[in-house]
């Protein structure tokens, strides 16, 4: 928990996939909007199933409509960001109350998912892909 200089408390998480990166913090309001880089999470993420990944956090933990979410995500593409986006909602929530932590772990919001592009290699095209060979 953390006091913003507007004298709000907040509760911050840090959430990470691929490339991207989220900053989230939760304010704890009625249940106001969720603003991703400054616009309304239906603006930034326009297709239904990145805003259900979004939200699955607060499903899980039954804490849908409690947070104010503030986020600043970089990097990635749009469903690497939106997956950032989740774990650091969910890390927060366990900022917020760490007896969450089981049912969030249980649906595998807290793991980090460290699945990243393999580098690729000299001599080859890309990661593992040889040049052509040919015989004469």
């Amino acid at each position: 928990m953390v006091q913003a200089e507007t004298n709000q408390t907040y509760y911050y998480g840090t959430g990470k996939r691929k490339t991207s990166i989220a900053r989230v913090r939760l304010y704890l309001d009625d249940g106001g909007p969720i603003l991703v880089n400054g616009k309304p999470m239906d603006e930034y993420f326009n297709w239904a199933p990145w805003q259900k990944t979004i939200n699955e956090s607060f499903r899980v933990s039954d804490t849908v409509n409690k947070f104010r979410v503030v986020v600043k995500v970089a990097g990635g593409g749009v469903n690497s960001q939106a997956e950032a986006i989740r774990h650091g909602i969910a890390r927060a929530l366990v900022v917020f109350d760490p007896e969450l932590k089981t049912g969030l772990r249980r649906a595998g919001l807290i793991t980090r998912d460290a699945r990243i592009k393999e580098s690729k290699k000299y001599g080859l095209k890309r990661a593992r892909r040889a040049p052509q060979y040919t015989k004469r």
